[in-house]
């Protein structure tokens, strides 16, 4: 397969043991991607589109839910897909979420197993799609411990289902160098750490031991993306939580976010999530 693969801008944070990213779609069409986090999805109305997981590909069904293990290649393609109104529900969580040393426990050898596995790609039975739709969709609705409990028990009922799929061959192994995917990864830690800052690309450069012109060209090589986007795209991710979970007025916000502009706030964040930042929270209030 020779495709353009590129590493995911994940806004999920190391003070966050999860992020849920709900979105309503018209396609699927995005490009293939990895990232260092486990990522669960779950399609409503994908029947006919084409799933890709590392050296996997097949046809998403009407309701689909896959787990994907960390720096897997994957990617969904509208390909045969009608539908107009797919809605996707994606969780990422971190790789160490759960303790090495607790996971060789007996009582959570099933989740050890199940996370092994997921570096192949899991997709889940149909049946058990249909049970855990609901309380995948609502994790949000969740807060504090209850949200992280509320995932911990998802996960252990996903690790116990029966009839679940790997996808990727065995022998399948991603082509990425680890040293560049770690540098990658501590970059991404130090903008979500220090979003509300003023941020230049120099500094960031020079802070890891790069000219900017190298760093320019690396980042958006590895991302698909320039510095100035993933940056916009990381202050946007943690606007709208401010927005949720917060009383904080749109212009006291977009201030916390780095943004010095009110204008270009409503700007950026409208270009990203399609609706601008009032009629984003009024949306949310309303649901």
């Amino acid at each position: 397969m020779n495709r353009c693969i590129i590493k995911e801008v994940s806004t999920l944070t190391e003070n966050d043991c999860f992020a849920i990213f709900p979105r309503l779609k018209d396609n699927l069409d995005a490009p293939m991607h990895f990232h260092s986090n486990f990522e669960l999805s779950l399609i409503f109305n994908g029947s006919g589109a084409k799933r890709i997981i590392g050296n996997h590909e097949g046809t998403v069904n009407n309701l689909e839910l896959i787990l994907i293990g960390p720096n897997l290649h994957h990617a969904w393609l509208t390909d045969k897909c009608c539908n107009k109104n797919i809605y996707e529900v994606v969780v990422q969580f971190h790789k160490d979420l759960f303790d090495k040393k607790l996971l060789y426990r007996n009582q959570l050898v099933h989740i050890k197993n199940m996370f092994e596995n997921a570096q192949r790609g899991i997709l889940f039975s149909e049946e058990t799609a249909v049970k855990v739709a609901d309380r995948i969709a609502n994790l949000n609705k969740h807060s504090g411990f209850e949200s992280a409990f509320e995932l911990f028990s998802l996960l252990y009922d996903l690790s116990t289902s029966k009839n679940s799929i790997l996808l990727s061959d065995q022998g399948y192994v991603c082509s990425d160098k680890n040293q560049l995917n770690e540098k990658m990864d501590k970059v991404f830690d130090y903008l979500n750490e220090n979003f509300g800052k003023q941020i230049t690309l120099f500094e960031i450069a020079y802070r890891f031991n790069m000219s900017g012109s190298a760093f320019s060209r690396l980042i958006k090589k590895w991302t698909g993306m320039t510095f100035v986007n993933i940056l916009n795209e990381i202050r946007v991710a943690h606007a709208t939580k401010m927005l949720i979970n917060s009383t904080d007025t749109i212009s006291e916000i977009a201030y916390q976010c780095g943004f010095n502009n009110l204008s270009y706030f409503n700007k950026i964040f409208k270009e990203k999530k399609k609706v601008g930042p009032k009629q984003y929270r009024k949306n949310y209030t309303m649901a």
